[in-house]
């Protein structure tokens, strides 16, 4: 028996249309969607090969406990029975601060497996850590956003479809597709800007893909705030032409003078002419908008980076205005005000709720993950013994690893939820099979407030679980009830499930995902037309478009500040300006290391699919310039060593002139080493370039918490 389903890919933001194939209760194939209105037929290899990732016979299907000999199978009910029992001994011995959850990247994408988490985390007590894995990742733009708009809630993209000047900083997205931007087809759109007539400029240390296609202006590693603060310096000497009522204009301008093109040059490696170019081209242009990603908030001052592209932005006249940095949002009613209570609240969080490692705030109640190893192991109050980990495989994707994989076995209780035996879930004592995309229903909630597009799509499973997997939100539901008399939260929840099981309903978060839908643009609302939960899965699976274009003029609704003005004066921001001005790194390290995004690869999780590692990928490797190569007698292929402060690593180099002078890329992801259960992943190996990363609290981003992933001073040689 063959169907097919409609559905869409979330393995990264664009969440482009696809259509599976179902023989038998089997995936046997995914295609592109072409009636899909915004990917129209496309999607990359990682989409078309996770029929693989489904299939894979190296997943896990059943409950595994380890032991003394590995991994063993074991029913549900005796896997749950042991951990909500020696929780409760972890919890009745010292208290909710005892508990950790480490949350990955993919549960993002599951609306069940985010609400479950927060429910748990929350539920469990207020001294709870909750990390995620935002502070490799998102945590500086968020912050930012809560210092300029009051909330981290309020984050402006790019306004692709009418843009015509369009400033790529930090970012890849021909190959990542886009990131805190929901563009399906981002290639075409980008080359829809210069067939308008327009320009797209990307400012990377590397050639990256989408720099080879447009315009490439190669700066120093890490420097971008240098730059951003001569290209504000230029435009306020030129005429402040942004007529923004924003507190702290004549502060901001201030803190930029000294930061003249001269000055930043020096740092940054780019002319002065080019800056004064660049700003005048910005502000000059009604619809331009500068757009940052991983590349920006990975670095040093990864917080005052963002909070400098959106001050450029502003500056120039461009913030909120279309085709320049808009913001897109769900339009429900009474958007304003929720706005206001919840910026209060986080803001308030950030600075009460402090960590006792380093004692960084919490953005958006999430902590530092690079700390989460010195929470296990640093004795005193809250003290992590129990932990788990749900799609995230923080032993290769944290700093310094194996820090962390040495920590757990302090833990006198480690949990993972995955549907691969990673590197990370062979250290844990239960490892229960979860479901993949397919074998859920889902609405995208993280990313609709980042579409460049309005649209509403869901789906609903395409095949039933292999084996006794269960969902992220079923496993959580479970632990919770058999804990219903640990919490007071537990408690009441145990009464709104035995009030739905009354009803002849089941206690699930898609009664709330229904009603974002309904009370957000184009939602049902209270009238009998308009989008509902079950009307988008019945009559329109390939999604709806809401409206051509974004709203402009909205910023009124977002800022979350009782004054309703935009915040650009803030002590922290000026604290790290100053830091900026006289920090210098270490002399007998003088290369700087950053990432590199590949199209075959999705971090750690993505080396099992054969499909992928297919046509003889180039090995893992070190990419560095030639010149510098040659200063150092390096050869093209030799093997070689890259040191930093904090560890070294041994891997292939590859030379080219697509890159700058004194930066290294090296892409993350590898470090399979055998400890994990995937036997694919184990042989395509390579080195985890986060053991060169450190994990102190000196080094990682002051204000958001934020791991260093760039910038990393390294020296390399021969091996």
């Amino acid at each position: 028996m063959t169907e097919t389903a409609v559905t869409f890919c979330r393995i990264c933001e664009p969440l482009c249309g696809m259509i599976a194939t179902v023989e038998d209760g089997r995936l046997t194939a995914l295609r592109p969607d072409r009636e899909h209105p915004l990917s129209s037929g496309f999607a990359c290899q990682k989409g078309i090969a996770f029929t693989e990732v489904v299939n894979d016979p190296d997943r896990v299907t059943t409950p595994l406990r380890r032991g003394p000999d590995g991994f063993e199978e074991v029913s549900w009910d005796e896997a749950m029975a042991d951990i909500a029992d020696r929780l409760t001994r972890v919890l009745r011995a010292h208290g909710s601060g005892a508990v950790g959850w480490y949350m990955g990247n993919p549960a993002a994408f599951s609306y069940s497996h985010l609400m479950g988490v927060i429910a748990f985390i929350k539920g469990i007590g207020r001294q709870s850590h909750y990390f995620t894995a935002s502070t490799q990742d998102t945590s500086s733009r968020l912050l930012a956003s809560q210092f300029l708009y009051g909330s981290p809630l309020a984050v402006p993209i790019p306004d692709l479809n009418r843009t015509d000047l369009l400033v790529v900083m930090g970012a890849n997205p021909l190959v990542s597709h886009g990131s805190f931007l929901t563009a399906p087809r981002i290639k075409d759109r980008l080359r829809d800007i210069t067939a308008r007539g327009g320009r797209v400029v990307v400012i990377d240390p590397r050639r990256t893909e989408t720099a080879a296609a447009h315009e490439w202006l190669g700066i120093v590693p890490d420097t971008d705030a240098f730059l951003l603060l001569s290209l504000l310096q230029v435009m306020f000497a030129d005429g402040d032409r942004s007529r923004s009522t924003a507190r702290g204009l004549d502060w901001l301008r201030e803190q930029a003078a000294p930061f003249t093109p001269e000055v930043t040059a020096e740092r940054s490696g780019i002319a002065p002419d080019r800056v004064r170019a660049l700003a005048r081209a910005l502000a000059g242009n009604p619809r331009a908008a500068v757009y940052g990603r991983f590349g920006t908030c990975v670095g040093q001052y990864g917080t005052l980076t963002n909070y400098l592209i959106d001050a450029v932005n502003l500056v120039a006249g461009n913030l909120d205005t279309p085709g320049g940095s808009v913001f897109s949002t769900l339009g429900i009613p009474g958007q304003r005000w929720a706005m206001l209570v919840m910026g209060a609240l986080l803001r308030r969080a950030y600075r009460r709720k402090r960590g006792r490692i380093g004692g960084f705030g919490s953005v958006i109640g999430a902590e530092p993950a690079a700390l989460m190893a010195k929470e296990i192991t640093t004795p005193g109050p809250r003290r992590i013994r129990a932990l788990f980990v749900s799609a995230g495989n923080p032993v290769l994707s944290v700093p310094n690893g194996d820090e962390l994989e040495a920590a757990t076995e302090q833990l006198d209780l480690m949990v993972g939820l995955d549907f691969y035996r990673t590197e990370t879930a062979a250290r844990c004592d239960y490892l229960l099979p979860v479901t993949t995309m397919y074998e859920r229903d889902d609405f995208a909630l993280t990313f609709q407030q980042f579409q460049a597009t309005p649209f509403r799509q869901v789906t609903e499973a395409v095949l039933e679980p292999p084996g006794s997997a269960r969902t992220e939100w079923e496993i959580i539901d479970d632990l919770m009830r058999r804990m219903s008399r640990r919490t007071p939260v537990f408690a009441v929840l145990a009464g709104v499930r035995t009030a739905l099981r009354l009803a002849g309903r089941r206690f699930h978060p898609r009664p709330v995902a229904d009603l974002i839908i309904r009370l957000s643009q184009g939602g049902a609302r209270l009238r009998r037309t308009g989008l509902t939960f079950d009307r988008l899965s019945g009559e329109h699976p390939h999604g709806v478009v809401l409206a051509p274009e974004l709203e402009t003029g909205v910023l009124d609704q977002v800022l979350a500040y009782p004054d309703r003005r935009v915040h650009l004066r803030h002590e922290e921001i000026g604290r790290e300006i100053a830091a900026l001005r006289h920090g210098q790194g270490p002399e007998r390290y003088p290369l700087r290391l950053i990432g590199m995004r590949e199209p075959r690869s999705e971090n750690s999780w993505m080396h099992n699919a054969p499909l992928l590692r297919r046509g003889a990928d180039r090995p893992h490797r070190a990419v560095m310039h030639r010149a510098d190569a040659a200063e150092l007698g390096i050869a093209d292929g030799a093997l070689v060593r890259v040191r930093s402060a904090t560890g070294a690593i041994e891997l292939p180099v590859e030379l080219t002139t697509d890159i700058v002078r004194g930066a290294v890329a090296i892409p993350h992801g590898y470090g399979h080493r055998g400890t994990g259960g995937w036997r694919l992943a184990n042989r395509v190996g390579g080195v985890n370039v986060n053991l060169l990363m450190s994990s102190e609290p000196g080094d990682i981003e002051a204000l958001a918490g934020m791991s260093r992933l760039t910038g990393v001073p390294i020296a390399v040689s021969n091996a």
